[in-house]
């Protein structure tokens, strides 16, 4: 055989053998592709769901906030109109000692004045008369150490 043919023939099989791992190397891209292409897929998906728990939590806490808002503000609604009651009711009985006092005032001039006196200073000699608490500065500062275990926290043994 003459050299040309077989240097021809060489290089077709060459030529032939590179365009099939070519062939080859592209299809194995696009299948690498196929297969980043359902990851990703399959990630978007599983991060779409835990999405959707997320905002569903945190709409559920929302929710829950504003519940508890709404309670506290008709409890301390309540607690207002309340004290507002007892206000009223206050001023009534001011008002009605008021009218007793001017009626008793009226019926005896000179018992009124002394009483207001007198009920005042049974007040203060009251207040006097009560125990005082001892002043901080003074109290001893032993006075709980046997309560408390030795060596810290936990009890020796």
């Amino acid at each position: 055989m003459k050299t040309w043919l077989i240097v021809v023939i060489v290089v077709v099989v060459v030529v032939l053998v590179a365009l099939a791992a070519l062939l080859a190397a592209r299809r194995n891209r696009a299948v690498r592709k196929q297969e980043q292409a359902r990851e990703h897929l399959h990630e978007a998906q599983v991060r779409s769901a835990q999405a959707e728990r997320e905002q569903a939590l945190a709409e559920e806490q929302a929710a829950r906030a504003r519940r508890e808002r709404a309670e506290v503000e008709e409890r301390a609604a309540r607690a207002e109109a309340e004290a507002r009651d007892r206000v009223g009711r206050a001023e009534e009985h001011r008002a009605s000692a008021e009218e007793l006092r001017a009626k008793a005032e009226k019926l005896a001039p000179d018992l009124t004045g002394d009483r207001r006196q007198a009920a005042a200073g049974e007040y203060r000699q009251e207040a006097a008369e009560r125990p005082q608490p001892e002043p901080f500065e003074h109290r001893q500062p032993d006075a709980y150490e046997d309560r408390q275990p030795e060596g810290g926290a936990t009890p020796q043994r």
